[in-house]
């Protein structure tokens, strides 16, 4: 057992060192594409979603940042946009022991419990698809438009706190993104500092 567990930090160290020399997604190039598997053990390519809206948004329900917009707001979100035909893809990149891992069957009891409605929720324990896209913070928002550029990459809003209270009087980055985008827009607002916990990455020591 102890070996096992040696073997898994080395092997979780060593991708961890490696991921970001590779060049993370950013604002205005091409999203890089990946297969992650959802919490219904369906692979789910970005290039499936060719010629839609995608949004990706890093989530840890152990954060209390994460807590605050899914006091409903989240959830408001997830219906309004895909109703709207945007692909909604939440992405847990929380590693085993760390705050914010689920499995499975953890996560779509959870989705169920909330009454949330995202497309789908990809598990990523490893932390790959979170150094391709250099997903800092949960909550974290990425928009892809239908012609597969990166087109927003930032905090869902203005608001960089815990407060509920806040949801009401914040600046929405992510839904006006997205309003300009399917217009036929450029995002006025493409980049913002994004606010939460830390994602809980493999081999970090937070």
């Amino acid at each position: 057992m102890k070996r096992a567990a040696t073997s898994w930090m080395i092997v979780a160290a060593a991708v961890f060192c490696a991921l970001p020399m590779a060049r993370a997604a950013r604002v205005g190039e091409r999203a890089p594409d990946f297969s992650v598997a959802d919490t219904n053990g369906k692979v789910e390519k970005l290039s499936d979603y060719a010629g839609k809206f995608v949004v990706l948004e890093w989530s840890n329900r152990g954060c209390p940042y994460t807590q605050k917009h899914y006091s409903g707001n989240m959830q408001r979100l997830q219906r309004e946009w895909t109703q709207r035909g945007v692909i909604w893809l939440t992405v847990i990149s929380s590693a085993p022991g760390k705050q914010g891992y689920v499995t499975a069957a953890d996560e779509n009891s959870w989705l169920k419990q909330i009454n949330a409605a995202p497309t789908a929720a990809l598990l990523d324990p490893m932390g790959t698809l979170g150094h391709l896209y250099d997903a800092k913070t949960t909550p974290q928002m990425f928009i892809i438009n239908p012609q597969g550029t990166l087109v927003y990459d930032g905090a869902i809003d203005d608001k960089p706190t815990t407060d509920r209270a806040d949801i009401g009087r914040a600046k929405n980055y992510l839904s006006q993104a997205l309003e300009e985008g399917m217009a036929g827009k450029a995002v006025s607002i493409p980049t913002s500092r994004p606010y939460g916990c830390s994602v809980k990455y493999p081999g970090s020591w937070f």
